[in-house]
């Protein structure tokens, strides 16, 4: 049983954040924790890409909400209302492919290793930087990101995107995996 089951009764037209009727305190914030031990990297989470082409695999560890990447619920996360949070693992020559984010802004956070981080605009304007441990980038909405591992080890950052349920993102029209169905 996760530290976070006690969520689900909370009365779903109520915020997320909403003190479950009759919770102590101690109840209440018990399901606002979330523990890296009862955590596991989701390795299918975009695995379509991956089937695509190796180099795109990659893994997601989702904390608050499920993100942007076609995960439909994750009863051991924390419900969002606004924001969602999640680490993500590339390995060391893999790469996160362009898309874009239509309605919310993506933070990137480095806790480890070595990103390209690849901007462009839909007409074609274009910033490459790396980042490492400890940079951050925040993407605007209606750029296309890209994340390429350059480094020689697993790369490891925090994703934050901000919304509830971001809307699942396109990619370049030109792209692969932009003819291929989730």
């Amino acid at each position: 049983m996760s530290d976070l089951s006690e969520q689900k009764s909370i009365d779903q037209d109520q915020p997320s954040w909403t003190r479950p009727a009759g919770a102590s305190f101690e109840e209440w914030m018990t399901t606002r924790v979330a523990r890296f031990s009862t955590r596991r990297y989701d390795w299918d989470a975009l695995k379509f890409q991956a089937d695509y082409d190796p180099k795109f695999r990659r893994a997601q560890m989702r904390y608050i909400g499920t993100g942007g990447t076609g995960v439909a619920s994750d009863m051991n996360t924390i419900p969002s209302e606004n924001f969602t949070f999640s680490t993500m693992v590339i390995p060391a020559g893999h790469e996160g492919p362009p898309h874009l984010h239509v309605d919310v802004e993506e933070v990137f956070f480095v806790l480890r290793g070595k990103l390209k981080v690849v901007l462009t605009t839909p007409e074609g304007e274009r910033y490459e930087t790396v980042l490492t441990d400890r940079d951050v980038v925040s993407v605007p909405p209606g750029v296309y990101r890209e994340e390429i591992n350059v480094g020689d080890e697993d790369a490891l950052m925090c994703v934050m995107l901000g919304a509830k349920k971001p809307i699942t993102p396109t990619y370049p029209a030109d792209h692969p995996l932009a003819k291929i169905k989730r």
